[in-house]
C-alpha cells in the first residue's frame, strides 16, 4: 500500500470507521446510480476503488467485486491498515436449507471451510466462526426492520460449478442455510488479527435449479441489504468497544 500511494500518487488519507465489502456488485452499483457513492481518493490499493457514502448520518466505505476468499480477506487487510474499525460482508449466496423463499438475509454465526484462505489464519478446523463479542452486539440489531434476517451457519467454497449433489446433501444434512465465498475466510481473519468483522448472506437463488432464479429484489436488493447494513453499523457504534 505504501509503494500503490507513492507510484500512483495517491494522497494521504484513511477510511471511513465501517467499511463493506460487497462481493456482488449490486449494492455499490444501486449507490453510483443514486449519485450517494463518492470515490475515495485516498484509498491505496492496486487492485480496487473505494467509495464513500451515507446512511442517515452514517459515513462508510464499499468495495465492490471483491469476490471469494482470498480476495476479499486482502482487501479487508488493507481496509484495516487504513483506518477501518468494523468490517461488513453482504455477499449473495444460494440457498441450501429451504428455510423460506429467497430473498432473504442470513446472518452468519458460522461457515464450514472449504476454501483455502481461512487456514492462513487458523489451525485446522471444521467451522470457522464469528468473533461472541460481535454477535453478541447484533443479539437484537434487526427487530426494527421489514427484512428477514435468519441466523445460522453457512458453507464457503472456493469452487462454485463444484457445488455437488453429494456436497450440498452433506452441507443440508449438517443445517447449514446456503453456500457463498467469503465468511470461512473473512471470520478466519477476524480472530486472527483481531478486527472486528460480521458476514451476510443475502439469499436469493436455489443454484440455478428453477427458472427465474437469482432474484435480489428492488434494485437488484440494493434498498433491503443497506438497511441490514445500516442496522448492523448502528447496533456496532452503540455497544462496539469504541461506544
Amino acid at each position: 500500500m505504501r509503494e500503490a500511494r507513492r507510484q500512483l500518487a495517491i494522497p494521504e488519507g484513511s477510511v471511513p470507521e465501517i467499511c463493506l465489502l460487497d462481493p456482488d456488485g449490486d449494492i455499490l452499483r444501486h449507490l453510483k446510480r443514486t449519485g450517494e457513492a463518492v470515490r475515495n481518493e485516498s484509498w491505496a490499493c492496486y487492485h480496487t476503488d473505494l467509495y464513500d457514502f451515507s446512511l442517515g448520518d452514517l459515513r462508510l466505505g464499499i468495495v465492490g467485486c471483491a469476490v471469494g476468499a482470498s480476495f476479499a480477506v486482502l482487501i479487508a487487510e488493507e481496509m484495516f491498515a487504513s483506518g477501518c474499525e468494523f468490517l461488513i460482508s453482504m455477499t449473495s449466496s444460494g440457498q441450501i436449507l429451504p428455510i423460506r423463499k429467497p430473498p432473504y438475509f442470513v446472518l452468519i454465526e458460522k461457515s464450514l471451510r472449504d476454501e483455502g484462505t481461512s487456514y492462513h489464519y487458523l489451525p485446522p478446523s471444521e467451522y470457522s466462526e464469528i468473533p461472541g463479542e460481535v454477535l453478541s452486539i447484533l443479539k437484537d440489531a434487526f427487530a426494527e426492520i421489514p427484512d428477514a434476517v435468519e441466523r445460522g451457519a453457512t458453507w464457503t467454497t472456493d469452487a462454485p460449478f463444484r457445488e455437488t449433489e453429494t456436497a450440498i446433501t452433506h452441507c443440508r444434512s449438517a443445517g447449514i442455510l446456503a453456500v457463498e465465498m467469503e465468511a470461512a475466510a473473512l471470520y478466519a481473519f477476524s480472530r486472527a488479527r483481531g478486527k472486528p468483522a460480521v458476514c451476510f448472506a443475502h439469499v436469493t437463488n436455489q443454484m440455478g435449479n428453477n427458472e427465474e432464479d437469482f432474484e435480489k429484489g428492488e434494485e437488484m436488493g440494493g434498498p433491503g441489504a443497506l438497511r441490514v447494513i445500516e442496522a448492523a453499523a448502528r447496533a456496532w457504534l452503540v455497544s462496539g468497544p469504541g461506544a
